[in-house]
């Protein structure tokens, strides 16, 4: 016997139909707000690039900031870096090296470590673990940026 408040039959939702509009939903939602959110990233890691990198990489990205000439090592360019991997932007090489805590040194060791500069400032406002997130997404939003840039 049927309930008077079910569907017909013929009219009942398939097993799982729910999830599957929750999840067609999320991503509607997350196409939605991807370009926003893409281009708060960008200028985020626009912004981190210029603060960071820029004294020694220059504002273009090409190695001739102004800190360049007093530095005991050639300030690479950033803007052939997929170039040099053979089209293919290597994108978690770029995060461990700018982050600098993980046993790969950028240049060989004279850049700074930003994973615990930015660690030093984030983590007494927001604990160790509130702390790395606003790292991570720091460091993120430079890296992507660096991809954005590449010729």
């Amino acid at each position: 016997r049927q309930r008077p408040d079910a569907p017909a039959s013929g009219n009942r939702p398939q097993e799982g139909d729910e999830m599957i509009r929750t999840i067609l939903g999320g991503l509607a939602l997350a196409l939605f707000a991807a370009p926003w959110a893409t281009a708060q990233t960008m200028d985020a890691g626009k912004t981190e690039y210029m603060v960071a990198c820029a004294s020694c990489h220059g504002e273009s990205g090409k190695g001739q900031g102004p800190m360049a000439e007093v530095l005991s090592i050639e300030t690479p360019s950033l803007t052939g870096l997929s170039k040099a991997h053979d089209g293919k932007f290597p994108f978690q090489e770029i995060f461990m090296i700018v982050d600098g805590r993980t046993g790969v040194r950028g240049h060989g060791g004279p850049m700074p470590i930003w994973g615990e500069r930015y660690k030093a400032t984030a983590e007494p406002i927001a604990g160790p673990y509130g702390g790395e997130l606003i790292v991570r997404g720091r460091i993120l939003s430079l890296v992507l940026y660096l991809e954005s840039i590449q010729e």
